[in-house]
């Protein structure tokens, strides 16, 4: 951050650096040769200038020395403002080089991370709610207006259009988890979809769809799951007149940043030591303090509100509520 502010400083150096010159060689010329403000001020001028004009007046001897000085060190504040450009330019494009190959390098290190096409309202809080869960994102972004706002939230991106497999692979796309295509039009999310879907078939894809006829394009182009804002937006102020106390609970649990209470997910692994254990022998609601809200089995069945003596499985996945620290607490177990 230092460089930065030092070129920031040249400008006002030059500027008074300029002025000190001025000034030296107009009083050296009034009290040296006698002459008026006007013609010292003027023969200052054409001297640092160098444009050779010729004397205003004839020199004296000492004046002539004087110029020589003033020439000499019109030629040096040249040559400091000049250096001064070119070490503004040359560093300047060094540290895009430079922060540009950083982010290459980090991204190339990532695995398992997850790809956001688009930084604008909806990509840049999907890429918040990812962060939070301690989840890798890289963005995907053609704005260049938007790159403050991805170097101010310490996000990694590449820059280019996303429907671009070259950009998809510098964003590490064989090597992904997950894609969520949140761009300006369907079309351009379609076609994402099947690019990335081509260079990783096992790639978990997510799409926003601006009209409900572009679901099923959507969903045949690969996308696993097709999101309408909109169409969430008007269930949402439905259910907040019809059950506003529930939507106040989610609400809680999804999206109050102050609160601990959340709702998770939590796939069980083949090691832990809870597989085939019931749900009453687990411990998770006597010792962890969760509730265990519903369970996905591992052929894709939904238990909701699961008996005590349900058993739980390798490959299913838990949702449950409670606190942040014990939710960690149960992932360790469940996935040791």
């Amino acid at each position: 951050m230092d460089a930065p502010q030092e070129n920031s400083s040249h400008p006002i150096i030059a500027l008074c650096l300029c002025l000190l010159l001025f000034a030296f060689g107009t009083l050296g010329y009034i009290f040296i040769e006698g002459w008026g403000f006007v013609d010292s001020l003027y023969m200052t001028a054409i001297t640092l200038a160098t444009v050779g004009y010729g004397e205003v007046h004839e020199v004296s001897q000492t004046g002539r020395m004087f110029t020589v000085v003033l020439i000499f060190l019109g030629v040096g504040f040249f040559l400091y403002v000049i250096g001064g450009l070119v070490q503004f330019l040359v560093e300047g494009r060094i540290r895009v080089v430079l922060g540009r190959r950083k982010l290459d390098k980090q991204i190339n290190r990532l695995n398992g991370h997850y790809v956001v096409c688009g930084y604008g309202r909806i990509g840049r809080v999907l890429c918040r709610f990812l962060i939070q869960k301690d989840l890798n994102v890289v963005v995907i972004e053609s704005n260049q207006d938007r790159v403050l706002k991805m170097d101010e939230d310490g996000v990694l991106y590449v820059m280019g259009d996303a429907t671009d497999e070259g950009n998809l692979m510098k964003a590490g796309i064989g090597r992904a988890a997950g894609l969520l295509t949140a761009l300006g039009t369907d079309a351009e999310n379609v076609f994402l979809s099947l690019a990335a879907k081509r260079l990783n078939p096992g790639l978990f894809v997510v799409a926003r769809a601006s009209q409900n006829v572009a679901k099923k394009t959507l969903y045949d182009a690969g996308a696993n799951v097709v999101i309408s804002p909109y169409d969430i937006g008007a269930r949402r102020m439905a259910h907040a007149i019809l059950r506003p106390t529930v939507i106040d609970f989610l609400e809680m649990a999804f999206t109050d940043e102050s609160n601990d209470i959340t709702i998770e997910e939590i796939p069980v692994g083949p090691g832990s030591r809870l597989v085939n254990v019931p749900l009453m022998d687990s411990g998770i609601r006597k010792d962890l303090n969760l509730i265990i809200m519903a369970i996905k089995q591992a052929d894709g069945s939904m238990l909701f509100n699961p008996k005590a003596d349900t058993k739980i499985q390798a490959g299913g996945t838990i949702i449950t509520v409670g606190e942040n620290k014990d939710l960690v607490k149960l992932t360790k177990i469940l996935n040791p």
